[in-house]
């Protein structure tokens, strides 16, 4: 039986942290086998705020090639960087001429972060983005779509633009179905353990890079927020969420149970908590750098890896476009 396919997107900051890691690009490398997986860097996503053209690029091919250093194998899985998939922009126009404007003005994230700005500054492509993630899932027929509480909206507009467009035109697009990710580690903050690890803070001793040094792990856990109660061990007392944050780290990397991480640092202090987990992130990320690192030397062997990435993923997405340019009317090339 054909693998069903999943989707998923990330943006290309090129700085992923080990939230990222822990939370999604684990379980990215799963999914590579049971599903037929397509990874995206969404570039496109990313310039509806103004970005420097050469830090964007370079941010782009990082980001590609930390995908491959965490494990995801180009032979498996589509890794590909959304800008080069010509048709992710025109089945997003598509997508935006059938959306009634009411729809995109609901949005949580259009309102949320539109309320920030005023309103002469406002981009039209932040109003549009949902469009273009539906674009970004209905293109590769995506059954299983991994989504947060942050992007569950936008998966619902997608199903219902695919369901406006089947009902129109017969049926043509797969209705995605949310993936709801197995129950893992939720990262936080290291200088706020209420909020979770964002790849976007620019808090120095706030998130964990995955090119993080050893010598900069060491000095972000140090000074990691905790408590005064200077007893370790799993809570969900928001008083002490500083001591959990730190120990779910730890757990994650090391794969140890939660009773043998209590039992190990009974009796420790903060100060010890800190070192060790410092000290066992930067052996997970070790092998993870290392491969980056040997990637991204090679200029000719990443733009290969995106170029190979790019072929893969134009065969299903064009596929999927070339359908729906006949069945909404345009004129085939002869």
């Amino acid at each position: 039986m054909e693998k069903q396919r999943v989707l998923s997107g990330i943006q290309p900051s090129g700085k992923l942290t080990i939230g990222n890691y822990i939370g999604a690009l684990r379980q990215w490398v799963r999914e590579q086998d049971e599903y037929q997986a397509y990874f995206t860097v969404v570039d496109m996503h990313a310039i509806t705020v103004m970005q420097d053209p050469q830090t964007l690029r370079q941010a782009s091919r990082d980001t590609v090639a930390l995908l491959i250093a965490v494990g995801i194998d180009p032979q498996k899985a589509t890794v590909f960087i959304q800008s080069q998939v010509s048709a992710h922009a025109e089945l997003g126009w598509i997508l935006t001429c059938m959306t009634p404007l009411g729809w995109l003005y609901r949005m949580t994230q259009f309102k949320d972060k539109s309320a920030k700005q005023q309103q002469d500054s406002v981009g039209t492509g932040l109003l549009s983005y949902p469009t273009l993630m539906a674009a970004d899932i209905l293109l590769y027929q995506a059954h299983q779509v991994p989504v947060g509480d942050d992007q569950r909206q936008h998966l619902e507009l997608t199903r219902d633009l695919a369901q406006r467009f089947n009902s129109a035109y017969g049926e043509t697009f797969v209705l995605p179905e949310a993936m709801i990710p197995k129950v893992g580690a939720r990262v936080m903050g290291l200088d706020n353990p209420l909020a979770k690890m964002s790849k976007s803070e620019t808090s120095e001793y706030h998130a964990i890079y995955l090119l993080d040094t050893p010598e900069v792990v060491l000095k972000k856990c140090k000074r990691a927020v905790t408590d005064s109660f200077n007893e370790i061990r799993f809570s969900e007392d928001t008083e002490r969420a500083g001591v959990n944050n730190l120990l779910t780290i730890y757990q994650a990397v090391t794969g140890k149970e939660r009773t043998v991480i209590e039992q190990e640092f009974e009796g420790q202090g903060y100060g010890k908590l800190k070192t060790q987990v410092a000290e066992s992130v930067s052996e997970a990320l070790a092998p993870i750098q290392q491969r980056f690192y040997e990637i991204s030397s090679s200029a000719s062997y990443l733009n290969d890896l995106i170029e190979h990435g790019a072929k893969r993923a134009e065969q299903m997405a064009n596929q999927t476009l070339e359908l729906v340019k006949e069945r909404i009317g345009f004129v085939r090339r002869t």
